[in-house]
């Protein structure tokens, strides 16, 4: 039964999509300056895309400062550019080889913004999960057609990874609210 297909493969599927969405919301800024705010900035280096840390050092010298040191000089402007673009609200301030990015205070319309990028975050991590479940719910059609399992076991198998699907929305859902009381708290 449990040979045709394999729960442990979709639960780490499943996980790496959860895994995926607490990166980018790591990404989101709250009322403190954080390394992992720079983390969802890819810069164009050397004719293709680099994350931000492959080109620079970030530090947070101050709780609403963060600090990136660009490697080679002729990636200061792609650097600045990358981060202006990246859609975080952040304006960075160029002294020479160095990058001083000033959090500015969060206000409410700005934090109800990063609760809507937190949510569409989400809601791709739960299209995600529920692509594993097609393919795993495919796997057992497939395996029921061929005659590897019965329809009572076929049946037992879309209920566990029903299950499992289930577990990993509520997962995300608990992630994401957690996020959205970080952002909203003033």
């Amino acid at each position: 039964m449990s040979d045709a297909i394999d729960m442990n493969d979709l639960k780490k599927r499943m996980e790496g999509a959860i895994n995926s969405l607490s990166h980018d919301l790591a990404g989101l800024r709250t009322g403190r300056a954080s390394s992992a705010l720079l983390d969802p900035v890819v810069v164009e280096a050397y004719g293709q895309k680099m994350p931000i840390n492959q080109v620079g050092t970030i530090n947070v010298p101050e709780a609403r400062m963060v600090a990136v040191q660009v490697w080679d000089k002729s990636m200061v402007g792609a650097v600045e550019r990358a981060i202006r673009e990246s859609n975080l609200g952040l304006n960075p301030v160029v002294d020479g080889q160095n990058l001083r990015i000033p959090l500015p205070e969060l206000n409410e319309e700005r934090r109800r913004e990063l609760v809507k990028v937190a949510h569409q975050y989400s809601e791709q991590a739960k299209v995600a999960i529920r692509h594993v479940r097609r393919d795993g719910m495919e796997e057992i059609k497939r395996a029921e057609k061929d005659g590897d399992v019965g329809k009572d076991d076929a049946r037992m198998l879309s209920e566990s990874v029903q299950k499992l699907t289930d577990e990993m929305v509520v997962k995300v859902d608990q992630t994401v609210a957690e996020k959205e009381k970080e952002i909203m708290q003033v």
